[in-house]
C-alpha cells in the first residue's frame, strides 16, 4: 500500500520495507498550458520549462563537503556507485516520472547520512520562469526489488509562485534506520549552484 505523504510528514523506510537496499526516486511535473500566476507572467514566456532534479548528499553536520557529492544532470553518478541519475528531461513532457534517480543504500558511504532531493528551473532568470506555472509536481519512492511504490508526495503549485527551486524531500539515516521526510520547500535561487551553497 502506497503511503501518500503530507508536507512535513516522515516515515521509516526500514519499517515500511524491511530489508530495503535499493530504491528509485521518481520526480515528475507538468507545466500550465496558460502562462500566468508567477512573478514573470507579465513577460508572456512561452519557452519550454527545463526542470532539473538533483541530489545533495550531506554529512552529519548537514553540510555538503565536496561538490562531487552533488548528483545532477552534469554529474550523473556518485563515485561510490550508491546514487545514479538516469538522465535529464528537457521539457517535462509525458506521463509518469520525468526524471529518475536510483539509490543503493547498501553502498552509501558512511559519511553521507542525508540525501536532499531538489528540483530547479534551468536558466530561470534568462527564461523568466518560476514554479508558479508548474503543476502536479510529485516525488515518489519505489522499492526496486519488487517494483512496489512505497511512498508518494504530491505538491500544490500555488504556494510556489516566485520560487525558482524546490526542496522536494529527504532520505536520511537516524539510528541506523533510513527514513523519508516530505519537505516541499520553495526557494528563490538562480540555479543549482546557489542552492548547493546554502549547504556549505
Amino acid at each position: 500500500m502506497v503511503i501518500n505523504l503530507q508536507k512535513g510528514q516522515r516515515i521509516s523506510l526500514s519499517k515500511e520495507a524491511p530489508g530495503l537496499t535499493k530504491l528509485m526516486c521518481g520526480l515528475g511535473w507538468d507545466i500550465a498550458k496558460k502562462s500566468g500566476g508567477g512573478i514573470f507572467s507579465a513577460f508572456g514566456n512561452t519557452q519550454n520549462y527545463d526542470l532539473d532534479s538533483s541530489v545533495i548528499c550531506l554529512d552529519s553536520n548537514s553540510k555538503v563537503n565536496n561538490r562531487a557529492n552533488v548528483i545532477s544532470f552534469s554529474n550523473l553518478s556518485h563515485s561510490s556507485g550508491a546514487i545514479t541519475h538516469l538522465g535529464d528531461n528537457l521539457t517535462g513532457a509525458g506521463a509518469g516520472d520525468d526524471e529518475q534517480i536510483v539509490v543503493d543504500l547498501a553502498r552509501m558511504p558512511k559519511e553521507i547520512v542525508k540525501l536532499v532531493f531538489t528540483v530547479n528551473i534551468y536558466e530561470c532568470l534568462a527564461r523568466k520562469q518560476d514554479f508558479g506555472q508548474v503543476q502536479n509536481a510529485f516525488v515518489r519512492l519505489v522499492n526496486i526489488s519488487n517494483n512496489q511504490e512505497l511512498a508518494r508526495y504530491n505538491l500544490s503549485g500555488q504556494e510556489y509562485q516566485g520560487m525558482t527551486g524546490m526542496i522536494m524531500a529527504a532520505i536520511y539515516k537516524d539510528n541506523d534506520e533510513w527514513k523519508m521526510a516530505a519537505i516541499g520547500k520553495g526557494v528563490s535561487v538562480n540555479g543549482l549552484g546557489e542552492l548547493v551553497n546554502s549547504y556549505t
